[in-house]
């Protein structure tokens, strides 16, 4: 199968690495429904689900049979990389994500993103850019050992720049029969 032929897709990296803009495009190239994690995650002010909450909410989107997923959520990634039929990486550079984060701090200061559940509005938090900043460190080496053992069963695609998402993207729109 190849990527173009998947009905759910799953794409996933570090904060700022693009997850977002990349599963929307995909979503339209494919006329797949999206689906942002972060959006049924999070509760207004950036409030978390109790682990019972989240894991149904997830099952339940899971359940779906069509879908472009965004998100880490690293402690489902067994599940989610299950019912994925094609996997995507953005394994971008930890400054290039700091950078995009800053980014979209300051274009969406103080109002709520489209990909973001209701009440939850972008503000300038210090915590999480050192998390961005973090993150490849503590998660890149488990996120390649996990996609390894999926390699054989479905479509993993690891894209490490904007050139190789744009060269991604044509390839998808040149081999889509819808």
């Amino acid at each position: 199968m190849r990527i173009s032929q998947a009905n759910r897709i799953l794409v996933i990296g570090c904060p700022g690495s693009g997850k977002t803009t990349l599963s929307k495009k995909i979503a339209k190239i494919l006329d797949l429904p999206i689906i942002h994690l972060d959006a049924f995650y999070h509760k207004p002010n950036w409030k978390e689900p109790k682990k019972h909450q989240w894991n149904k909410v997830l099952q339940d989107l899971l359940k779906r049979k069509l879908w472009v997923m965004d998100g880490n959520y690293a402690e489902s990634f067994n599940l989610r990389f299950l019912r994925a039929d094609a996997i995507i990486y953005l394994d971008y550079s930890s400054l290039r994500c700091c950078y995009r984060v800053l980014k979209r701090i300051i274009k969406y200061n103080g109002a709520k993103r489209s990909d973001m559940a209701s009440g939850c509005v972008e503000t300038f938090d210090i915590s999480f850019l050192k998390f961005v900043f973090m993150f490849n460190n503590i998660n890149r080496a488990n996120t390649y050992s996990m996609l390894e053992k999926q390699k054989h069963i479905k479509p993993i695609k690891i894209l490490k720049s904007d050139r190789e998402v744009n060269f991604f993207l044509s390839e998808l729109r040149a081999n889509f029969v819808p």
